[in-house]
């Protein structure tokens, strides 16, 4: 265990030698990493509405703010926290 602890780089703190976790969660998680961008077609303009509101429904304070061009829209999430950022995309399939 003393040799993989000082093998390893400051940024990581694993001791644990049965679980093969190689980094420190805050080392990989970055705590302002709170916006989520989305991009569809302008005619998909109803599954943009429905990501907004699903994400809205799940995370309170969620918020969305909107852009386009000639062939997309931009959908920028604002979320309290990262966790609730990973969380929404990984039930979401993002």
């Amino acid at each position: 265990m003393k040799n993989i602890q000082q093998r390893q780089s400051d940024l990581v703190n694993d001791t644990c030698n049965d679980c093969g976790s190689y980094a420190d969660i805050g080392a990989v998680i970055d705590e302002h990493d709170t916006e989520l961008v989305l991009e569809y077609p302008l005619a998909d303009q109803s599954d943009a509405d429905a990501i907004i509101a699903k994400a809205k429904t799940r995370f309170e304070g969620v918020l969305a703010t909107t852009s386009s061009n000639d062939t997309n829209l931009t959908i920028k999430l604002q979320f309290q926290f990262s966790a609730e950022k990973m969380i929404f995309q990984l039930e979401n399939h993002i």
